[in-house]
């Protein structure tokens, strides 16, 4: 399973982990199913955002990056994801990159112009076919090129501009185009076929079309199944950086725990937009309590294992990922043993208690597992957030006005 991971220009906020907590559950409920998973999210870390936030910022855009890609893993593990098998950046894989340009020229997809690089998208008959669109009504987003030979075509390769890191090449030196970097990743670490490409809907077109495009000019059979997470709205808009709506990691946490928020984003289908408010997570946050609080219950006075789940949570959840479906049968089974345990029915209740047990334990929410053990004190977590708040502090600090002096920018070669 490939994820398309973060940008990392800045600080994570709610629209950015959603997608990662939902494949984060698909991926458990995969290994409970007996798959085994291999699971690759990668991180962008070279891209015109990042340059042009460092470059405002006077920092180094390498030490953004990084920085930024620390603020994401924290919150990634704050929120009880399991760690990718591997996490690539964009920047060490190049040589695979140039590899895979060299055969969609090769076979006459793509071509360079002015140490530019390019796809042609009309040399791929089933451009299109992803995102649903017919070519002539498609455009791209880019910038107009005078190399392009048709304006729908998308950048490969970007000649290397003054200032800005690159790398060598037959083309001459330049940067990744943000489309290559995700097919050079995917294949080299899950082949030139697999199983599940993710990612946010944002990215179906261009991004997806672009990659698959790609992917299957140079002779890739690619992602067999793609999904598509939805966003995160404010005010009935996405949320984003640039709208300037963002709901940040650290300060949601000012307000519920991170089992609570976790709960929170997983709990709507991955196809659903979330409308964020706050009234919306404290209804949240009391859902899961009741779950922690059955629980708790049972276990001041019997051992609860990780029961087996009952069968129409395991169909919910092989259906589309159904995880509203599952998560009634989660709060059935609750109040079915808070009845057994009020009518003095421990044993009824037990069997009610591993059950629920099993269920949160593929969600990633058990209260009594080692994740969430000391959630209510704030146990494990403290230290992830320390670092988000730390970490939001820190740009804060970098974007302030007074800054005067520009870090020189090293050159991605050297």
């Amino acid at each position: 399973m490939y994820v398309c991971g973060a940008t990392v220009q800045g600080v994570p906020h709610i629209g950015h982990v959603r997608g990662a907590l939902n494949y984060d559950v698909l991926r458990r409920w995969l290994l409970h199913s007996g798959l085994d998973v291999l699971m690759v999210r990668n991180v962008t870390d070279i891209d015109d955002k990042i340059l042009t936030k460092a470059a405002d910022a006077g920092r180094p855009w390498w030490e953004w990056a990084a920085t930024h890609e620390r603020a994401f893993e924290d919150a990634y593990t704050v929120l009880g994801c399991v760690p990718a098998s591997i996490s690539p950046r964009a920047t060490g894989h190049v040589t695979q990159m140039v590899e895979l340009i060299e055969r969609l020229i090769e076979r006459g997809h793509a071509y360079a112009s002015g140490g530019d690089v390019y796809f042609s998208v009309s040399s791929q008959p089933d451009y299109g076919s992803l995102s649903g669109q017919r070519l002539e009504e498609m455009q791209q987003g880019e910038t107009a090129a005078e190399g392009k030979r048709d304006p729908r075509d998308f950048t490969l390769w970007k000649a290397s501009k003054p200032g800005e890191p690159s790398w060598p090449t037959p083309w001459g030196d330049g940067r990744p185009g943000w489309h290559l970097e995700c097919s050079a990743m995917a294949t080299a670490y899950l082949g030139a076929e697999f199983d599940i490409h993710g990612g946010g809907v944002d990215l179906v077109f261009p991004h997806h079309e672009n990659e698959r495009a790609q992917s299957h000019a140079a002779g890739d059979g690619f992602a067999r199944y793609w999904l598509h997470n939805a966003w995160v709205t404010l005010s009935g808009e996405k949320m984003s950086k640039s709208l300037g709506n963002i709901v940040a990691i650290p300060a949601l946490l000012e307000k519920a725990r991170p089992v609570e928020l976790r709960y929170y984003l997983v709990q709507p289908h991955y196809r659903s937009t979330i409308e964020y408010s706050d009234e919306a997570l404290a209804e949240a946050a009391q859902g899961y309590r009741r779950i922690e609080g059955f629980l708790r219950r049972v276990a001041s006075a019997r051992d609860v294992r990780v029961g087996e789940v009952p069968a129409e949570f395991a169909a919910a959840l092989d259906d589309d990922l159904g995880t509203p479906q599952a998560f009634a049968v989660l709060h059935n089974t609750v109040r079915d043993g808070n009845t057994a345990l009020d009518t003095g029915d421990e044993t009824k209740a037990l069997e009610f208690a591993e059950a629920v047990r099993g269920m949160v334990h593929v969600l990633g929410l058990d209260p009594l597992g080692d994740q969430w053990q000391d959630a209510s004190a704030g146990g494990g977590e403290t230290k992830a957030l320390g670092t988000l708040v730390d970490g939001l502090l820190a740009e804060r600090t970098q974007l302030a006005p007074t800054r005067t002096s520009r870090a020189r920018t090293p050159s991605a070669t050297s």
